[in-house]
């Protein structure tokens, strides 16, 4: 049986598949926690900024709301006003202004004036009113205030918000056909973004007001109760996420003194559902909603009736999964900055993440209007995740990866050539790549028997010493270090960086090579030593240059036919008086040395014969006696 062999992954490759798991399991958390009243205070500040933005000013002709204001009571005189008073009011909408249906955001939990009260009994239970109750969800307090009115037969599978207690009407008010809560359940912060849609208690369900108002007068069927955050209203809890997709500019608020005295505009009335209310500061009716720091509380009642009558009316946006986009989203955030960390520079992986947050915040700003259930802000912590971790260990790594290249590098090329390198891009200009090189191979002849004999620390200084002669005058003419080959070294030029006269600068330092051996050994015969002879190899042509390995080690080479002709050449000196043999693609590719041909040589490993050249300054022995003297 075979097994398929396990592959290294890096340790920077792991680090980002964990870090972009992390940031995408940053966003399906934030999905957790994006439902009821206790999500994310980053969320619900994101959320009402949007809402705000976007809320609409255009008239809700649907609706209005009748308003016991600081004007009606300073002309009609403080509240409590007297109950005919009010039976008045309920009667006049019914009859003069052909109101569709009414619903009292105020409670009445005692009596008063008898006939007042008899007028308002008979009203709930044979016209279109709907009386409020206030339920209670604290359970701080045994509260229980006034006589409860009949709800709906309390269904165990309808989703409902518990009370534990409620402030009702008086006993005569009992009887009413149609009741309302107008109790909130404020989130953590006390804004009301949600309502309680549905209310059990006592073994009954009460809807909310506006729920009630248009189940009794809305003139075709009601939105179904419940079905989760995408089927009927509510999130599956019974409470209801408010869109507030109105301005409270966009409402029609009259005064209650208008409608008593009859100026009230009859157009404005006619035919809509109506919410009584009071905005005087007086009656503290007033809560904070994302549209506003302090709001009437019948103004979120109104915005609850606007958002079920779009949903009756099939006005309202359609409704998108927005937590499995924004974690599909997050996920191909963090997939695509994958494949971007190691391949752009962490200023431009900053760039593309502030740009997938801006991408997403147009997305939410779509999205808002369409689910009531999801986390706005998930994705941008996933993003910001990135920003914190990701792009600076990528920045790390990338830094690492740098010095590694130029501490190998350094060692290899002239410093000139390095911080000529640094001027680019260094990952680029290192890849492999075909060039036109001259490669330089050269060696000790007969090392082994000049070393044999010595002590190890003396053959190291011997080796040492030499190399040094090798590897001076090529640093110093710009080549490129390859390897050294225990007594010798191949060098190159014409990369990483192109140069034009590479041919010429290889001949320079093998020039100066053997003027580095000829006092190197004149020092030697001085200390009684023998000298020691170098054999360079030399030729020119097309080889395949970069940086080549793994991703735990990696060199800087050159390979191709050229190299591989330098090497026989340097081979070929054993046999020829000559230290220096350069092949015909250096000989033809020089221009500031003069060179003289010394016959063909089959090469090991060629089928045809190679022309032999070599400098002409070390051509005769007087040349060679020069060079020795020059030396010493």
């Amino acid at each position: 049986m075979k097994f398929a062999p396990i592959r290294h992954v890096p340790a920077a490759s792991m680090l980002r598949v964990l870090t972009a798991t992390l940031a995408v399991l940053l966003s399906v958390g934030a999905q957790w926690r994006a439902e009821g009243t206790d999500a994310l205070p980053a969320d619900e500040w994101l959320r009402d900024g949007i809402l705000r933005a976007q809320a609409s000013t255009a008239p809700e002709t649907r609706l209005a709301i009748v308003d016991i204001d600081e004007r009606s009571l300073a002309a009609l005189g403080p509240w409590p006003w007297p109950r005919e008073r009010l039976a008045s009011l309920l009667e006049l909408l019914s009859s003069q202004y052909e109101v569709r249906g009414v619903a009292l955001d105020l409670v009445l939990p005692e009596p008063a004036d008898a006939g007042g009260d008899a007028r308002l009994a008979a009203l709930a239970r044979f016209s279109p009113l709907v009386v409020p109750h206030a339920f209670d969800y604290r359970g701080n307090l045994p509260l229980r205030v006034g006589v409860p009115g009949a709800g709906m037969p309390a269904v165990p599978a309808r989703p409902a918000v518990a009370a534990s207690g409620y402030i009702a009407n008086h006993a005569a008010l009992a009887q009413a056909a149609h009741v309302g809560n107008i109790g909130f359940v404020p989130d953590r912060d006390g804004m009301i973004r949600h309502l309680p849609v549905l209310t059990r208690f006592g073994g009954q369900d009460y809807p909310t007001l506006s729920l009630a108002l248009l189940r009794c007068c809305g003139g075709v069927a009601a939105p179904r109760l419940a079905g989760g955050p995408r089927g009927g209203l509510g999130d599956g809890t019974g409470l209801q996420r408010l869109a507030y997709r109105k301005a409270w500019e966009a409402y029609t608020v009259i005064p209650a003194a208008m409608v008593l005295d009859g100026s009230a505009p009859a157009d404005l009335l006619r035919h809509t559902l109506v919410l009584i209310g009071s905005s005087s500061l007086g009656l503290s009716d007033r809560v904070a909603t994302p549209l506003s720091p302090s709001t009437s509380g019948m103004l979120v009642h109104a915005a609850a009736l606007t958002e079920q009558l779009d949903i009756r009316d099939g006005q309202a946006p359609a409704p998108l999964p927005g937590a499995i986009i924004a974690m599909l989203f997050s996920a191909v955030v963090a997939g695509a900055t994958l494949l971007t960390l190691p391949r752009l520079s962490a200023l431009a992986n900053v760039a593309l993440l502030l740009g997938a947050s801006a991408l997403w915040l147009a997305a939410a700003w779509w999205l808002v209007p369409r689910d009531a259930a999801f986390s706005v802000t998930g994705p941008l912590f996933t993003n910001l995740f990135l920003l914190a971790v990701a792009v600076p260990l990528a920045w790390q790594f990338a830094q690492r990866h740098s010095h590694r290249l130029l501490g190998t590098l350094r060692q290899y090329v002239a410093d000139a050539v390095v911080n000529e390198l640094l001027k680019r891009d260094l990952d680029t200009t290192l890849a492999p790549s075909r060039q036109d090189v001259t490669t330089l191979i050269a060696d000790m002849e007969g090392y082994t028997g000049h070393v044999e004999s010595l002590p190890v620390e003396q053959a190291a200084e011997l080796t040492r010493d030499f190399l040094d002669c090798l590897t001076r005058p090529v640093l110093a003419h710009r080549g490129t270090l390859d390897k050294f080959t225990g007594d010798g070294l191949v060098t190159f030029w014409g990369a990483p960086l192109p140069v034009d006269d590479h041919a010429d600068l290889a001949l320079d330092a093998a020039l100066a090579i053997v003027r580095e051996v000829a006092a190197f050994n004149a020092v030697r015969r001085r200390h009684g030593h023998a000298p020691v002879r170098v054999r360079i190899g030399i030729e020119s042509g097309e080889a395949m240059a970069g940086d080549f390995g793994s991703s735990a080690r990696s060199i800087y080479t050159a390979v191709g036919d050229s190299v591989n002709v330098a090497s026989r050449l340097e081979t070929a000196a054993r046999d020829l008086p000559h230290d220096v043999i350069i092949g015909p693609g250096t000989a033809s590719r020089a221009r500031r040395h003069r060179l003289v041909p010394i016959g063909d040589m089959l090469l090991r490993g060629r089928h045809e014969h190679t022309a032999l050249h070599t400098l002409a300054v070390l051509a005769g022995s007087a040349s060679a006696d020069r060079v020795a003297r020059e030396a010493s």
